[in-house]
């Protein structure tokens, strides 16, 4: 079998590394010149961990990012809404890891190389359409370098994880539109600070209209670390609005970002001068798409942002591509033919990436300190005054058993890989 991958980002570099492990063949085609180390940072949650470290990429994971120990939720005036345990911390079998998100792409993109050898990353192709048939699938590429004649390939199979703004998605929903903006603007950037704590923990601060996010990507080095920020603001009414451009790259004015980085508190930490020493800061708009009746169509499927955009909310876009691309391997693996593993694979994964997209829609576990600023605005003497341990247990508990990362969920997973086997 031949599987042919569109997008070399996160989850079409590891779904050819999955494939690869089950003895399949598969060549990637992306459309930049180059795969770049491009954004800022994410964090990757231990269901996805626990499916990078099976393929034996967990000790370049350890030499890129931090494992991240605990998390920590206030409101604006700093007061501590609620802290819980990540990763091994909490009692899972793998870490949760806060890492650049280029480094993480990286990593990926070195195994594949490395594995299946240079020849099986193809840049510069842009997909313009395909054409399927009983024995397979003839995909069509331009030149998005040189403008040079394009590229015929065929294979058995047709992976699209071209992102937000898939060309195959394009061709089977012709009339979706644009992405949907919820009117919220993100500004991020990373800079060498010094540690917060003990250097690996993370901070989400804020309420319902403006949020701000801490958390290290990097191992400290002579007392400093590399911080990642992120400040989200809602900026306009998303449904009369059109969003900006989505781009890993598009750059952002300091002076637009400080005055609003000065509404939120960390404790012991100096939120506005971390911004402003940050020597680059990059905008991006919140957007996501409407979840799809439908991602396979015959022999080709979607996959990663090109099957189920999220907004960034839980950290769950990256890891969420991750298992598709081990549903689809195994899929792949298990099928008597292809068209069955696609169906296979989106029967599994399209529903549950369906509610992943409409929870991070109401404010994921993030709505802590949503529910918080609602009842108490001004701030609280104690937080359980204002809303049970039991309520604020229930919202971000229930999403990670959703989302899949639930300690419970991890443990279980053998068992349920050993039922579907």
């Amino acid at each position: 079998m031949k599987v042919i991958i569109v997008g070399a980002g996160i989850g079409g570099l590891t779904t050819a590394l999955m494939l690869h492990r089950r003895g399949i063949r598969a060549e990637i085609y992306e459309q930049s010149s180059a795969v770049r180390e491009v954004g800022v940072g994410i964090n990757t949650l231990p269901h996805a961990i626990r499916e990078l470290a099976e393929i034996g990429l967990l000790p370049a994971l350890d030499n890129t990012g931090i494992r991240t120990r605990e998390l920590f939720y206030y409101n604006r005036q700093g007061q501590e809404v609620w802290r819980e345990m990540r990763g091994v911390d909490a009692g899972h079998p793998v870490p949760q890891f806060s890492i650049h998100r280029g480094r993480l792409q990286k990593v990926i993109h070195d195994a594949v190389i490395d594995r299946l050898g240079p020849a099986s990353v193809r840049t510069g192709h842009a997909l313009s359409g395909f054409i399927q048939d009983e024995g397979g699938v003839t995909a069509h590429f331009t030149d998005s370098v040189r403008g040079a004649a394009g590229t015929t390939v065929r294979g058995d199979v047709l992976i699209a994880a071209d992102g937000i703004h898939s060309a195959a998605r394009r061709l089977f929903y012709p009339h979706e539109g644009a992405p949907s903006w919820n009117g919220v603007l993100m500004w991020r950037g990373a800079t060498e600070w010094k540690p917060w704590r003990d250097g690996r923990s993370m901070a989400i601060g804020g309420g319902m209209g403006a949020k701000f996010v801490l958390y290290p990507i990097a191992e400290a080095e002579g007392g400093r670390q590399l911080m990642n920020w992120v400040v989200n603001i809602k900026m306009a009414d998303g449904a009369t609005s059109p969003p900006p451009k989505e781009s890993w790259s598009r750059v952002a004015q300091r002076s637009l970002v400080l005055p609003y980085a000065k509404r939120f508190k960390i404790p012991d930490f100096d939120v506005e001068t971390l911004v402003e020493a940050t020597p680059q800061a990059f905008e991006y708009p919140m957007c996501d798409r409407d979840p799809l009746p439908r991602w396979t169509f015959g022999r080709v499927t979607l996959l990663g942002d090109a099957a189920h955009p999220m907004y960034p909310v839980g950290s769950n876009g990256a890891s969420q591509a991750i298992l598709d691309a081990r549903s689809l391997a195994d899929a792949l693996a298990r099928a008597e033919h292809p068209r069955q593993a696609l169906w296979d694979y989106e029967r599994d994964r399209l529903p549950k990436t369906a509610e992943v997209v409409r929870m991070n829609r109401k404010g994921g576990p993030e709505r802590v300190i949503d529910e918080v600023e609602k009842r108490a605005p001004a701030g609280f003497a104690n937080v359980e005054d204002v809303i049970p341990r039991a309520e604020l247990k229930a919202i971000v508990g229930g999403y990670a058993g959703t989302a899949g990362f639930s300690v419970e969920t991890e443990r279980s997973s053998p068992e349920r890989r050993a039922a579907n086997a």
